[in-house]
């Protein structure tokens, strides 16, 4: 049983963010407009909290990181604008999660600044949270980062101990697994151009729409290098909470504006 009541993958684009697009308003349209629709469903389905799964938060080598401060707040910087967050965070359900975990000998270890509790105990919001956090309802999230020294398979196990760590709490969570794709399809981009791109990112939509998340596991490491997705860990950790026999996707965009892969789905 999925204990989600929504689920899905959604980009991190500063642009995507309306008061970020600058002079440039068409350019992530498409992504911007799927994530208007996202936001709309998780908005329908009520949450009680958000889990966010980001590249960009604080990383603890070899570990699961979980946030549990009291409150977390960020920027995001583009196009000579600013967009600023601030949100509560859900700590009883944090302590589930890291409880969760530890009861079966998973890598995890929550997070925190300054205080225990308090103004205080604030943590960092990343870009990888805030942006598609902005199309969201504001409720308590959870921000769980996860670590690439970590094999894929106990990323899959994760998954499936946060759905049961959910399942405790009764809350009704929404779950978002924060992913931007293959970052080498131009010359003029950080990482350069890779055919390698181009290629990867039409097998993860491949999967996706055929809701074969977990088989991402078996992209060779060099050709993941050479493509270089931020998506691929995140995406494991989403297939384990939401068992292949009951999950259906849906696709609602994948597009390249700029130099990295931008998707849109939900995950039924």
């Amino acid at each position: 049983m999925n204990p989600f009541v929504f689920a899905c993958i959604a980009p991190h684009g500063g642009e995507i963010i309306p008061e970020l697009k600058g002079s440039h308003p068409s350019r992530m349209q498409k992504t911007r407009d799927s994530m208007q629709e996202l936001g709309e469903r998780m908005q329908a389905a009520k949450p009680d909290a958000i889990i966010v799964l980001t590249p960009h938060g604080t990383r603890v080598e070899g570990f699961f990181s979980i946030s549990n401060s009291e409150r977390m707040e960020g920027i995001v910087e583009e196009n000579g604008s600013v967009y600023r967050m601030e949100r509560l965070v859900e700590r009883n359900l944090a302590l589930s999660i890291t409880e969760a975990a530890k009861e079966n000998a998973l890598p995890a270890a929550t997070i925190n600044y300054g205080t225990s509790a308090g103004p205080i105990s604030c943590l960092q919001l990343d870009w990888g949270a805030i942006v598609p956090l902005s199309f969201m309802p504001d409720v308590p999230i959870v921000v769980i980062t996860p670590s690439r020294e970590v094999p894929l398979d106990v990323h899959y196990r994760f998954g499936e101990v946060l759905a049961q760590a959910v399942k405790r709490t009764k809350l009704r969570v929404g779950l978002i697994a924060s992913c931007d794709w293959s970052h080498a399809h131009h010359e003029s981009g950080p990482y350069g151009y890779n055919p390698a791109a181009k290629l990867l990112d039409e097998d993860v939509v491949t999967l996706i729409k055929s809701g074969q998340l977990e088989k991402m596991s078996e992209f060779d490491p060099e050709y993941v290098d050479a493509a270089k997705p931020d998506g691929i860990w995140q995406t494991m950790i989403l297939a384990g909470t939401i068992p292949a026999d009951i999950r259906h996707t849906d696709l609602l965009s994948y597009e390249v504006p700029t130099y990295f892969g931008l998707i849109c789905a939900e995950i039924h």
